[in-house]
């Protein structure tokens, strides 16, 4: 059934809210893919809270041109489905370059970083990259490791100030 004007209007204003909260965008096609499979995906995207909008590709272009951004979607072939990061730039570009690895149907036409349309091949390097969480840890990691090492070498110390006074004592028994 076809949606009225009022259904495509509230679709527009939907993903133009979705945009703006957006810290990055990938549009990938989805067209094919199973209905467990859909379901699968976005599963996925609610764990990391990443939104998940299948639209038509004109609705898609009239949200893009009110948020500022010219994006030819006729070069976008079958469906397109927005995926959203809100909290992470990184993320949904690896969620979905990891699920098209799983499902050849799904293929990356491209996405949005910092207001600005990247093309699909700076998307799939942006899932290369580490997460936002990853990169913490690796800072924490990195700040520790001083710390970490000054500990073990005042630990040695006393480690062998202790295996001196069992030497001692096993030598002397008193």
């Amino acid at each position: 059934m076809a949606k009225t004007r009022i259904q495509k209007e509230e679709s527009i204003k939907n993903l133009v809210e979705q945009i703006k909260q957006s810290k990055s965008v990938v549009f990938a096609n989805f067209q094919g893919l199973k209905v467990s499979e859909s379901e699968e995906l976005r599963g996925q995207c609610r764990k990391q809270n990443i939104g998940y909008v299948a639209s038509k590709k004109t609705l898609l272009k009239k949200a893009l041109a009110e948020v500022g951004l010219e994006v030819d979607t006729k070069n976008f072939e079958g469906g397109v489905a927005a995926v959203f990061g809100f909290e992470d730039e990184v993320a949904p570009a690896q969620l979905i370059a990891a699920f098209a690895k799983k499902h050849d149907i799904v293929s990356i036409y491209g996405g949005m970083l910092e207001g600005n349309f990247i093309d699909s091949n700076k998307v799939k390097e942006l899932a290369k990259l580490p997460s936002k969480q990853q990169l913490l840890g690796q800072l924490v990691g990195t700040i520790n490791a001083p710390v970490s090492g000054f500990v073990n070498v005042l630990a040695g110390n006393l480690r062998g100030l202790v295996t001196v006074l069992n030497a001692i004592k096993d030598k002397n028994p008193a």
